[in-house]
């Protein structure tokens, strides 16, 4: 497993945490969800649902693969262990990679405009100027938008526990574990 890819989850893992606690519960999907949908107020409701799905699946593959003695909730040690396994996560984070990208192209055509990509990252809790790098690391077009299947592709990588030098990397360079 690559340091890149610990760097990585270590920082989705405290994004996640909303209550700062140290562990993932249920209803830091149910929030990260609310968040990331009011990030979008110009989406249908069928994209901000699948969001919604999207994350009660991560959040219920995690309980599943993870959760042996119930108690509702998620350590890093063990979040780890799950999601960097594309064996026991890839579909869970395939759902979630493809209902973000979605929610990101709300007129359907494709495309996601930077400024609804930096307010989606944002609501997640990416640092802005990470956000930024990450949509030029993507190679934005010429009217500055970068596919739908390239984005969901890059979250999709950013899960991959062998990949380095990804556009993903970028969201936490500068940061300190």
């Amino acid at each position: 497993m690559r340091t890149e890819a610990v760097n990585r989850i270590k920082l989705i893992f405290a994004l996640l945490d909303a209550d700062g606690n140290g562990y993932l519960e249920p209803d830091d999907f149910e929030l990260m969800a609310s968040r990331v949908n009011e990030a979008a107020p110009g989406t249908g409701t069928a994209s901000q649902r699948a969001m919604l799905a999207a994350f009660r699946r991560y959040w219920s593959t995690l309980a599943g693969e993870l959760d042996a003695d119930h108690d509702g909730r998620i350590s890093f040690d063990e979040y780890a262990a799950c999601v960097l396994a594309p064996e026991r996560f890839n579909g869970a984070i395939g759902d979630f990679a493809d209902a973000l990208a979605s929610l990101g192209d709300p007129d359907g055509d494709g495309l996601i405009e930077r400024p609804l990509f930096v307010a989606l990252m944002t609501a997640i809790g990416f640092q802005l100027a990470n956000i930024h790098t990450l949509f030029d690391a993507f190679g934005p077009d010429a009217s500055d938008r970068i596919t739908v299947a390239v984005w969901a592709h890059g979250i999709k990588e950013y899960y991959s526990p062998d990949k380095a030098g990804i556009p993903g990397d970028h969201l936490v360079d500068g940061l300190t574990a």
